[in-house]
Formats: C-alpha cells, structure tokens, sequence
C-alpha cells in the first residue's frame, strides 16, 4: 500500500515531468518501486528516454528494465506494436531468459490469442511451479473468456500454494457472490479478515454474506461485524448501521423473545436509528421521512 508521503512524492514528480521540469527517470523509478499503474505515463516518458540513444546509453544495465516497464504498459494501452519491438530487443539481448518469454506469453494473452498464451504459461510453470504472475495470468485468461469455473478452479489451486494472498481471497469471495455460493464465499472473507482485519470493507462484505445466508447464528455474527465496520469507520458507515437495524430485527423475529441479549440489541438499534437519522437530517434531508417510515416496518420486539 501507498504511504501517504509516498503518494504525495509521486504526484509531486509527476507534476515536475509533465511541465517539463526534468526527473521522468526519477519518476518512471518511483513508478515501479511503489508498483503503482501509471501506464499512459510510463509509455509517454520511457520511450522519451528509450528513444534518445544518449540518455538510454547513461541508464547503464537498468536500460532493459525499462525496456520491459515500457513492455507492460504499452500492453496496458493496447499499443501492442510498441510492446512487440521492445520485447524484440530483449529477445535478442536475453536469449535464454524465462522473464523474457513470460512477456511473450504477456503480448500472446493482450493480442487475445488464449490458447496460444495458456501454452506459453503452461511451459513456463513447468520450468517454475511458484511463479505468482503466471498463475494470476491463468485465471486472467479464464475469466476474460467467461470460463468462470475454470477460474474458480485455477484460484483455489493458487491459494494452496500462496494462502496469505489476500487479494486472491477476496477475489475468489466476488466470484462466489456473484454465482450466490455464500457459505464458500464467507469461507473467503473468513481468510481475507485474518490477513487484513482492520479493513472495515472486508468486515462488511462478511457481514452482508452472513445476512444474506440467515439463520439466527449467522445473524449474530452478521450484526457483530456490522459492528465492527462501524468502530473502524468511526460510526460514519451508513450500510453497516443500517445492518444493524436489519439484523436486529431480523434476531428478534427468529429469537422471539428467547434472545439472551435482548436489551442489548435494542440499545444497539436505537443507537443505530439515531445515527442514521442524524446522517440523513445532514446529507439528505428530503429523505428523511422515508429512512423513518423505512425504520418503522422493521419490528425489534
């Protein structure tokens, strides 16, 4: 993740560069150092420097790092021809290299040659197993084709090779979501909450799972990560509170009357209605009496 003083370093540079103050090597470094996606800029000003026979003599061996920066983002803009001529020249210099022929099989899947690219993958996996990048460029390839199956497949073999990529765990929970498998979708949150568990997003993507697959076990623990969303957002999340409203009465509904906790929960969605009220009284006025009317209809006892 980007500091903020990162962030702002960037952005410094970047204005330097774009008003000709000098310093696009400097930033196309910064680029790739921080991993952050800036391919129109990177393909403007490396080719500027790939370009002037001087100033790519003076980067010394980093001149084919950018020779393969530039690679990639030229496939991001769809330049595809800019792409080729600049692996062209890696070719020729790194004959043998597996990096090299990994953005061959980059160029076959951005020309949208599918079978052509999954051969390439295929081979290069053989010669190294643990290569992430081409296993995040198979499930690319499955889900750009629709194989949705396939990419499911392809992510939970990922997964048992990588299991502290949380991003492939969020990703395969979207796909489940989409295809309504709840239970293996909470599953996915469960990991990607454990690897990132102050991120109020993933608490309530998980809560929304639990809520939406019911049950009065699941509720409780819907309505707790609600509550969770809510204390890491500073009670500013307007979804999450009204979670608490649907989950509480939703508990009541099911519990009816044998809830241990109540009192607790009608507290919980007083303060929750409070908060909610007081958010639309700031930001949407005219909708108030429908957030009331809403509020009503949903019985706690």
């Amino acid at each position: 993740m980007v500091t903020k003083t990162e962030d702002t370093q960037l952005n410094r540079l970047e204005n330097q560069v774009d008003n000709g103050g000098g310093g696009a090597w400097e930033y196309l470094c910064l680029i790739k150092k921080l991993k952050v996606r800036r391919p129109e800029k990177v393909l403007k000003y490396g080719l500027s420097i790939l370009n002037d026979s001087k100033k790519r003599s003076s980067l010394g061996p980093e001149e084919w790092t950018l020779y393969e920066q530039v690679s990639i983002a030229a496939m991001d803009c769809q330049c595809l021809d800019v792409a080729k001529d600049c692996i062209k020249v890696l070719q020729k210099k790194f004959p043998e290299s597996k990096r090299v022929a990994r953005l061959e099989a980059i160029l076959l899947e951005a020309k949208g040659s599918w079978t052509e690219a999954e051969k390439a993958y295929t081979s290069l996996l053989e010669d190294n197993p643990i290569d992430q990048l081409i296993h995040k460029r198979r499930i690319a390839i499955a889900k750009a084709q629709g194989d949705i199956s396939g990419a499911i497949e392809l992510l939970n073999k990922y997964l048992e090779i990588f299991m502290a990529d949380h991003d492939a765990w969020r990703e395969l929970a979207d796909i489940y979501v989409s295809l309504q498998m709840y239970k293996q979708a909470a599953f996915c949150y469960e990991e990607v909450i454990l690897a990132q568990p102050t991120v109020p997003l993933y608490h309530l993507a998980y809560a929304d799972v639990l809520y939406t697959l019911g049950g009065l076990e699941n509720l409780q623990t819907a309505k707790k990560y609600y509550a969770s969303t809510i204390d890491l957002t500073g009670g500013k999340n307007t979804r999450a509170l009204f979670g608490i409203c649907l989950c509480t009465s939703a508990i009541a509904q099911l519990s009816k009357g044998r809830n241990k906790d109540e009192k607790e929960s009608s507290e919980l969605h007083s303060l929750a209605v409070t908060a909610l009220e007081k958010d639309y009284k700031k930001t949407a006025p005219g909708k108030l009496p429908l957030l009331t009317a809403a509020l009503k209809s949903l019985k706690i006892s």
